[in-house]
């Protein structure tokens, strides 16, 4: 049997109002929500795809890179977890997008969802107002909670695209 992407469960709505907290978690979760529903029916084949000749994306890219975006910021910068880089980070070379193998999708899936509720729980007990010196200088996770929500918004809009191509499907 040809394993495909599930439907991730129903998501229930975030906050739209109060504290920046849950609002901010309830959107990046709507976001980590979003890129797996884009996935859900394809397959390994179709999700390692790359259906725009002029890109190196695929869904399958798409979802190792946010994996390993989870690990780095939530998990290795934030809450200082001695846990592996995935795909070759040191190297610098977007293996994560770059050696896609379609047999991989279902491992990849499953590393996704759960880097997605290992990040959550990294942070879970933090302050918001907690900072961390990176490359970018002095951040808090406040702003890293941001930069996910914009890191996953640009990605989910490559998704959208990329899901369009593959079978026509739209609006996910």
């Amino acid at each position: 049997m040809t394993w495909t992407a599930p439907t991730p469960p129903a998501l229930a709505d975030g906050p739209t109002t109060g504290d920046d907290r849950a609002l901010l978690e309830g959107m990046l979760g709507w976001h980590r929500w979003t890129l797996l529903d884009v996935c859900a029916g394809l397959t390994g084949e179709q999700l390692a795809s790359h259906p725009i000749a002029s890109t190196n994306l695929s869904l399958l890219g798409l979802v190792r890179h946010m994996a390993k975006v989870e690990r780095i910021w939530f998990r290795k910068r934030v809450a200082e977890q001695d846990v592996d880089h995935l795909y070759r980070f040191e190297a610098r070379d977007d293996t994560d997008f770059n050696d896609i193998d379609p047999t991989d999708a279902e491992r990849a899936y499953a590393q996704l969802v759960d880097e997605q509720a290992a990040a959550a729980k990294a942070v879970a007990d933090l302050p918001f107002d907690l900072e961390i010196q990176n490359h970018h200088g002095t951040m808090s996770l406040r702003m890293v909670h941001l930069h996910m929500v914009q890191e996953y918004a640009r990605h989910n809009g490559h998704a959208d695209l990329l899901r369009e191509a593959i079978d026509g499907v739209t609006g996910r």
